[in-house]
């Protein structure tokens, strides 16, 4: 349990959950089209308050071990990684190979991010 709440893993777990809100919030609505569009963008941001929430933690806990640019490089990483499951299973919207090629791409990047410095 200690583990799960260092600096090094807490940041991680608040990004995933801020980034299931986020998504929600941002794409959500799509499946509700013949709702008002006001109704739609006030419960996205009803949604995205919450996702707020965890996201400034996740931040200000992880820059203790982690610099601005990976915590920005792991939040996009896991943004793929739950958007493509949200559009699979709650939009029910394939993921096509191009998909797969493009977020493979952006995880090479993560993976030169990480990496440390070259040469």
């Amino acid at each position: 349990m200690q583990v799960l709440a260092s600096p090094s893993v807490l940041p991680i777990i608040l990004l995933v959950l801020s980034n299931v809100f986020m998504t929600f919030a941002w794409y959500g609505h799509l499946r509700f089209a013949t709702a008002p569009l006001w109704i739609a963008v006030m419960a996205s941001w009803a949604i995205a308050l919450v996702e707020y929430w965890l996201a400034v933690p996740a931040n200000r806990i992880g820059h203790q071990v982690y610099s601005a640019a990976e915590l920005k490089t792991m939040q996009e990483v896991i943004t793929l990684v739950v958007f493509a499951g949200f559009a699979v299973f709650y939009l029910k919207e394939p993921l096509t190979l191009n998909h797969l090629v493009g977020f493979g791409f952006i995880a090479l990047g993560a993976f030169f991010v990480f990496r440390g410095p070259l040469g």
